[in-house]
């Protein structure tokens, strides 16, 4: 076919059969258009240099997000910005550690991150196995195992759980109000899902309240307990601050790491040669969760906004502009990976962008390393036979790539 016939490309989510596989676009965005201007008005990134660069950039503002005209301009034209400025979403997100700049981000990043540092994570990993090993034993009485309720959901959570100090027999009732919250995260919500992620946001924010009023009476060996009483530099979180974050290591906390082991599996098992190789060599799983990372990362894009003009590539993106940055696309950029369309467990020098870069790198990336390599790595071993028992449900998502269901044939 000439070049001439082939429509240009363009990052625009709401065309058919982009969710499903969105790497053929964005394959032809780092070929023929990396510094893209989207449909939306937004430009867009692809290649991984850009990508990295533009996350390291302090003129690359992520409070700019909730002022720029184009979230404006949208909701909109959707029927939805009253219903936006009315919601508790904006004054929320707002809030969060995701969309502050420094010397906010600063103060509130270093009041939560002592909690993640390497050793804190490590001391986890015997409770780790301990769950995995509960969640699995269904599988071995039934022969039937659902990835995604029975074990890719309820490790992360109940770890992040145990972390906050939430009860376990909260947590599914809170699962609903946090699957919904997730959507806030997409580029786009319609006018039916935008209530639904407004109510599921405000039950979470309620249900946090209490528990801190009641941890402020009887503190505990929690981390809520301790953001209660954290103290860094004669700086407190404010009672908003605590919630929100709360909120956010909550939902954050098992999410993503839903998502990445529910699409590791199923990766394995349409590559069963990678499959027997990660069950002949068990070692292989500390490079094989770099490469889920890569292959099929969690989060696929994120998103700044200019707070000065920015040159890239020899365009000019002017200042208050809204940058989108692709990291599924970057993570497969043939600059940085060799036949980057390749699944390979053993890949070496894999450094995926999946969990960002700068300030905002992802502060529960060794905990989400921590939890998929358990759970995929002691699943694998137990189980010689993995098949897929029915069709596995990709969740109606874009920003956040994850399963709804996983249903698997198990035999040990």
């Amino acid at each position: 076919m000439d070049s001439l016939d082939v429509d240009p490309v363009q990052f625009n989510p709401f065309q058919p059969g982009f969710a499903e596989n969105p790497y053929p676009t964005y394959a032809r965005l780092r070929e023929e258009d990396p510094v893209h201007q989207s449909p939306f008005g937004a430009w867009v990134l692809s290649r991984y240099d850009d990508v990295e660069a533009l996350l390291r950039d302090r003129r690359a503002s992520s409070q700019g997000l909730f002022n720029d005209e184009i979230r404006e301009t949208v909701l909109r034209a959707m029927g939805l910005w009253d219903a936006w400025k009315a919601s508790v979403i904006p004054s929320t997100l707002a809030a969060t550690l995701l969309f502050k700049d420094p010397p906010d981000h600063t103060r509130l990043r270093t009041l939560v991150a002592k909690a993640f540092t390497p050793l804190a994570v490590a001391e986890l990993e015997p409770r780790v196995h301990t769950i995995v090993d509960q969640l699995l034993a269904t599988g071995e009485e039934t022969g039937r195992l659902e990835v995604i309720g029975a074990l890719a959901f309820p490790l992360p959570a109940l770890v992040i759980c145990e972390l906050l100090g939430v009860p376990a027999e909260d947590r599914d009732r809170m699962r609903d109000w946090s699957g919904a919250g997730a959507r806030l995260v997409e580029p786009f919500m319609t006018p039916e899902e935008f209530p639904v992620a407004d109510q599921g946001l405000r039950h979470l924010l309620d249900y946090f309240a209490a528990l801190v009023e009641e941890r402020r009476k009887r503190a505990r060996s929690d981390l809520l307990s301790s953001l209660i009483a954290a103290e860094e530099k004669g700086d407190r979180l404010t009672t908003n601050e605590l919630l929100v974050t709360a909120v956010l290591l909550f939902a954050a906390g098992h999410e993503t790491t839903k998502n990445l082991i529910g699409t590791a599996v199923l990766t394995l098992l349409r590559h069963p040669d990678q499959l027997a190789r990660l069950r002949a060599d068990p070692g292989l799983i500390n490079t094989a969760v770099e490469e889920f990372l890569r292959y099929e990362p969690p989060v696929q894009v994120t998103a700044r906004v200019l707070s000065a003009d920015m040159d890239v590539k020899g365009v000019t993106i002017e200042a208050g502009s809204r940058v989108v940055v692709v990291l599924g696309a970057a993570n497969r950029d043939p600059e940085h990976f060799n036949d980057p369309d390749r699944f390979d467990i053993g890949r070496l020098n894999n450094r995926p962008i999946s969990f960002g870069s700068g300030i905002h790198f992802c502060l529960g990336s060794a905990l989400a390393r921590l939890e998929s390599r358990v759970a995929i790595s002691t699943l694998v071993q137990r189980f010689p036979t993995l098949e897929l028992a029915g069709e596995a449900r990709l969740r109606n998502s874009f920003t956040l790539r994850g399963l709804e269901s996983l249903p698997l044939a198990v035999a040990s």
